[in-house]
This record gives structure tokens, sequence and C-alpha cells, in this order.
């Protein structure tokens, strides 16, 4: 029963912060990588940014100088960082957690979704 709770999403003004937390509770093991994606209304799941175990970040090009993915191994927490906000920002943020389940079958676990919403 792996759960992802996150939690930050909201609305904000353009140019604003915002700042985006997961953490990956119950039987998972040895997470691979966490990171954050999104969804915009009538378009494709697209790559926010990644954070490997071993700190190895990867950000989607639309977001890069901007937003910064950071995690807490110990807590199984991953963060996303989102500065100088756009419009075009707004989008529904899945945290996404690789790792092995119970079975310790390579799993990839996706949270609820939280909305960010940027609008003046």
């Amino acid at each position: 029963q792996v759960q992802l709770v996150e939690s930050g999403g909201g609305l904000v003004q353009p140019g604003g912060s915002l700042r985006l937390s997961c953490a990956a509770t119950g039987r998972i093991f040895n997470i691979y990588a966490m990171g954050w994606y999104r969804q915009a209304p009538g378009k494709q799941r697209e790559l926010v940014a990644t954070i490997t175990s071993t700190g190895i970040t990867n950000y989607g090009d639309s977001v890069k100088g901007r937003f910064t993915i950071s995690r807490d191994g110990a807590k199984n927490t991953v963060y996303l960082q989102m500065n100088s906000l756009h419009p075009e920002d707004t989008a529904v943020y899945y945290c996404n957690v690789g790792g092995q389940g119970p079975t310790l079958i390579p799993q990839n676990y996706w949270g609820q979704g939280t909305q960010v919403t940027v609008s003046s």
C-alpha cells in the first residue's frame, strides 16, 4: 500500500513561486528515482523533472532554469521548487516514484496529482 502524499499546489500569480512536496509512504524499497510530471487539459503528460537515488537530475526543456528538483532519501520525499512561473505551467502535477514494491518487482507509483494554476 504505497501512497504518494503530495502538497504545495495552488493558485499563484505569474512570476510567483510554489514548492511541491511528495512523500512516499508504505512498503516501497530501493527507490531508483523520483520525479514530477504534469498534464494540462488537452495535452499529453510531460516530464517536468526527475532525480535519481544518486542525485542525477533531468529537466524538461520548458522548465530548465526555473524549476529545481531535490530529494530527501531518508524521508522518501521529493521536492519541486518552481520559480518564475508562467501561465503555461498551469497543469496537474503528478509525483512519480520508481522503486520496489513488496514483491521486490520494480514498480512506478503515481500520486493523485496536485493542481498548479498560474494566473493573474
